[in-house]
């Protein structure tokens, strides 16, 4: 390096001619590189820094919704990569408007000092058919893809985040499900052995009743499994411990109306699959240009000064190169760019019609959903809490055996069970119909009831 220095010394001490050539290599060669630095500079201090985690210890008593999708949307790390390929993309896209640099040459001809000849050239490489502009126009194209690929992903994590927290919620009440089933074997156990002391019954159904009691309290244990694995698996939405926080709070039994399909289908267009579908082709097709440009060659313009010490003084140098195109006209790769981006177009068309399907779907499961909800919470589980409470009654007045009051609490216990699955089902439809469409969709509440 000191070697090239002390040269380009020498070649600045020079006459007036050689120096103006130097200034015009310069000028050539554009003033693009000191801002790439300098936005380079700004890129590392912004991006390099990684997010803090979660303190360790950090405990939320309650948590909302709401809540949850913040916390998710900010420490996400599927979401920090995709924001960190945007950055990149935006690194790539500065990179792509540098010029090419100048080079520079020294050539030393005969090794004796009175008859040397040294030679000092600079070549500049001089960009044709609009190359650098298409480079600018795919990076561009390339940092929207990368920016609507984030846009899905934060679409798939609140999807993820929402249907996660509705089965904490539905885990929840199938634990307070769990505590009322032991609470009411306890009560059948309890009224069984009055009745066995009163010799009324046999010491049979006692033992029914026990084993009944058991069996509630083996569920009971498996539903609070349930609920700490819910709640670790919604945790893990945002890189927090596996008890990160201690209840969800929401309420199950706020059903939204379901919005008609025609409605829905007009998002389509908007959908976040289908917008990152549209930019790639777009990303293809800007590539395809930076392929057609490369056909023209580029010339590179030489400028310099030969000083020949036999005749002591210095000769100008000015050259022009242009490569020839008789072997490589860059036809391979422009006909792979093009059939690329026919691939991304019916990529386009089936994104779109994946979409369809797939609310298709969810609109249908969200319907029946919802109605199965509307049965059970109105017809379903009032006639079946009736029911038992009658066998109740009538087992405590010696009017029904044991075994019709466990066949009620049963049917109770499967009502509510299918209620707490319906409503788990709806909401995880909705959830789908959102990141497939990218937004929340308005819809209503249904009386404001809450779950029974």
């Amino acid at each position: 390096m000191a070697h090239v220095y002390t040269r380009v010394v020498r070649i600045l001490r020079l006459p007036q001619t050689v120096r103006a050539t130097v200034i015009f290599i310069v000028c050539l060669s554009g003033s693009y590189a000191p801002a790439s630095s300098a936005w380079s500079a700004a890129t590392d201090a912004e991006f390099t820094g990684t997010p803090a985690p979660l303190p360790d210890g950090e405990f939320v008593p309650t948590l909302s919704l709401d809540a949850a999708i913040q916390l998710a949307t900010r420490r996400n790390s599927d979401i920090r990569a995709a924001t960190g390929e945007v950055a990149a993309t935006e690194a790539a896209l500065v990179q792509s408007g540098a010029r090419p640099n100048p080079e520079l040459a020294y050539s030393l001809e005969d090794l004796k000092k009175a008859t040397r000849t040294t030679t000092v050239q600079l070549n500049q490489i001089v960009e044709l058919g609009g190359k650098r502009n298409a480079r600018i126009a795919a990076g561009e194209r390339a940092r929207d893809a990368a920016a609507a690929d984030r846009v899905v992903k934060v679409a798939d994590i609140r999807a993820s985040v929402i249907a996660a927290f509705f089965d904490v919620l539905v885990a929840q009440e199938r634990l307070v499900l769990a505590d009322a089933a032991v609470v009411l074997a306890q009560r059948g156990s309890e009224i069984a052995g009055k009745r066995v002391t009163a010799g009324k019954i046999s010491p049979v159904e006692e033992t029914k009743a026990r084993v009944a009691q058991a069996n509630a309290m083996l569920e009971r244990s498996q539903a609070n499994t349930d609920v700490v694995a819910a709640r670790g698996r919604l945790c893990a939405m945002w890189n927090g411990d596996v008890q990160c926080f201690g209840v969800a709070n929401g309420v199950l039994g706020d059903m939204p109306d379901v919005p008609k399909f025609g409605d829905i289908a007009t998002l389509i267009a908007a959908s976040p699959s289908v917008r990152r579908a549209a930019l790639e082709v777009d990303r293809r097709s800007a590539l395809a240009e930076v392929e057609k440009t490369r056909r023209t060659m580029d010339v590179t313009v030489s400028v310099g000064v030969k000083r020949a010490e036999d005749i002591g003084r210095n000769q100008a140098l000015i050259g022009l190169s242009v490569p020839l195109p008789l072997f490589d006209r860059n036809h391979g790769n422009v006909l792979e760019a093009l059939r690329r981006t026919d691939k991304a177009s019916d990529e386009l068309s089936a994104t779109e019609s994946r979409v369809r399907a797939d609310l298709l779907q969810f609109h249908q499961q969200w319907t029946a959903a919802r109605d199965a909800v509307v049965l059970l919470r109105n017809d379903i589980l009032p006639g079946a809490q009736s029911a038992y409470d009658a066998a109740v009654k009538g087992f405590e007045f010696g009017k029904f055996t044991f075994l019709d009051v466990l066949d009620a609490q049963r049917t109770l216990l499967q009502a509510k069970t299918q209620y707490l699955n319906a409503v788990a089902s709806l909401h995880r439809a909705h959830a789908e119909i959102d990141r497939l469409t990218g937004a929340p969709i308005a819809t209503n509440s249904l009386n404001g009831k809450t779950s029974p």
